[in-house]
């Protein structure tokens, strides 16, 4: 399928990496993807190209500090600085794409965007999609190195950790593991900024799940060992109608990158195109 490499220019007048998936046909819908933590939007090219089969545009950016975009890696000025960058992505795509469906898309980190982008934003869109947001985490992070995250976001916001990602809890394939262990644009860097906010976004969206008014898809791994499955099924709980959830039994963090990504892929498809109406 073609595809194009382009910029995202932000507010404070960075330019970040994109890429444009389209099909051979005029598409009848696009979707925008935000990756997650450490990652970066090549990861999803085999998602990208089974949408476009689908006749389904996909579009999506290294997030700052991510991948081929500029920025110390793993920081951000703000939470609300990546919501405004998701603004600026999805205002790329309506315009690329006139007068068609448009969804967002999101994973772990980029998971919890788009549900907070939604709830916070109320984007004139179609639905969003959200796998493994991080909303919690499995471990979550004791009281003592909150405290400390909140104190670093206030004197030093900027500075930067490993992420201590438990890689193998991934995928249950031992080659996307691999693949991502030598992947050059992967970082593992968080800043405290970055850290702490998410935690607290993550928080926030669980309290105002119920105020959602736009289609969700929310899918997680019943034995991710990254962010909270529970944590999933009670922001669906809260959110009713609004939201349909979608949990694979013994899937682990990367639902889309599991030996059944295909059928995962296939899921997600079906669901927006119930949705193009």
């Amino acid at each position: 399928m073609p595809t194009q490499e382009t910029t995202l220019q932000t507010k404070d007048a960075l330019n970040l990496f994109a890429q444009i998936w389209e099909p051979a046909l005029p598409p009848k819908a696009v979707v925008c993807l935000v990756h997650g933590l450490g990652e970066h939007i090549g990861r999803y090219q085999h998602v990208a190209e089974a949408f476009n089969q689908a006749g389904i545009a996909f579009v999506g950016y290294d997030q700052r500090g991510h991948g081929k975009s500029p920025g110390k890696r793993g920081q951000v000025p703000s939470y609300e600085t990546m919501l405004d960058d998701l603004e600026n992505l999805q205002g790329m795509a309506q315009k690329r794409y006139l007068g068609i469906p448009c969804f967002l898309y999101g994973h772990s980190m980029g998971g919890s965007e788009v549900l907070i982008y939604a709830l916070r934003r109320q984007p004139k869109i179609a639905g969003v999609i959200s796998t493994s947001p991080w909303l919690k985490l499995v471990n979550e992070t004791p009281a003592w190195l909150r405290n400390m995250a909140k104190v670093l976001n206030s004197i030093a916001p900027g500075f930067t950790q490993a992420n201590g990602l438990d890689l193998p809890g991934l995928s249950r394939d031992p080659a996307v593991v691999q693949a991502y262990r030598a992947d050059p644009l992967v970082h593992n860097q968080i800043s405290a900024r970055l850290g702490y906010e998410s935690i607290l976004s993550g928080l926030w969206a669980l309290e105002h799940a119920n105020e959602l008014t736009i289609p969700l898809l929310l899918v997680h791994g019943s034995a991710d060992r990254l962010t909270s499955a529970p944590a999933s099924q009670d922001f669906a709980a809260r959110a009713g109608d609004m939201c349909t959830l979608k949990i694979w039994d013994g899937f682990y963090h990367e639902t889309h990158n599991e030996p059944e990504k295909t059928q995962v892929i296939a899921y997600t498809i079906e669901w927006v195109e119930q949705h193009l109406s």
